[in-house]
């Protein structure tokens, strides 16, 4: 599941996370059908407009072993919005097709880590590197530790400790546009922080956060790349 925003914006962090996955073995498929998890409009409050995307989700994905998403945000708006979506919809086969279908989603470190049972990739990236814990990955998730444990198994890599980490960069998808000045401020703090922690790239397991820190990184000319956690595992 590559998720709108990088289908759309950054296709290496999909690119790399199917390279990342065959190369562990992983028999890897790519619906064409999938489109957006819906996540937008519950967020917005459009519901019942969320029907019909949610429907299509469990359509393009029934079958499959496992849905892997290099995105703690769009997998947690599966595994916990979808069934919001379908009980209020009164439609009982789309309820039953979210039960087998959303608790298949799982973020991408939950997959290496939990049900392939890896923390050494293969991977090298001799560099210092942040990592940002993205909020939805964090706290809706509880991915915990799993990405700094797959970080710290990179081949000449150095991991940085990234002063107040688990704070909210200040996205929040339509936050930005809705309260602009609010989520500057958020992610200004966030971009001196990374700047301070002297990493060279910024690391993280969303695309949408990774687009507002680097934006305000690039702005300010502070010399700090941002990529997304997949695609330092695939290098």
């Amino acid at each position: 599941m590559v998720t709108c925003l990088n289908d759309a914006m950054f296709p290496s962090a999909g690119q790399a996370t199917v390279t990342l996955l065959r190369r562990l073995g992983v028999d890897v498929e790519f619906p064409e059908q999938q489109t957006c998890c819906g996540q937008p409009f519950v967020n917005t409050g459009y519901l019942d407009e969320a029907v019909p995307v949610v429907r299509t989700f469990v359509e393009a994905f029934e079958g499959y072993d496992a849905i892997v998403t290099p995105s703690g945000s769009c997998a947690g708006s599966a595994r916990h919005q979808h069934g919001i979506v379908a009980r209020r919809s009164g439609d009982a086969a789309l309820a039953d097709g979210v039960r087998r279908v959303s608790p298949k989603v799982v973020e991408l470190t939950e997959f290496l880590v939990d049900t392939l049972g890896v923390t050494d990739v293969g991977a090298t990236f001799p560099h210092r590197v942040a990592y940002h814990p993205t909020c939805h990955s964090l706290r809706m998730l509880g991915v915990g530790d799993r990405p700094t444990r797959l970080l710290q198994a990179v081949h000449g890599l150095e991991l940085v400790d990234l002063p107040d980490a688990e704070s909210c960069c200040g996205f929040g998808g339509t936050f930005a546009v809705k309260n602009a000045d609010t989520s500057v401020a958020m992610g200004a703090d966030k971009a001196r922080h990374v700047v301070d922690s002297g990493a060279e790239v910024l690391v993280a397991g969303d695309s949408s956060c990774l687009m507002h820190i680097g934006g305000l990184l690039t702005r300010q000319r502070a010399g700090v790349r941002v990529m997304h956690l997949a695609e330092v595992l695939a290098s």
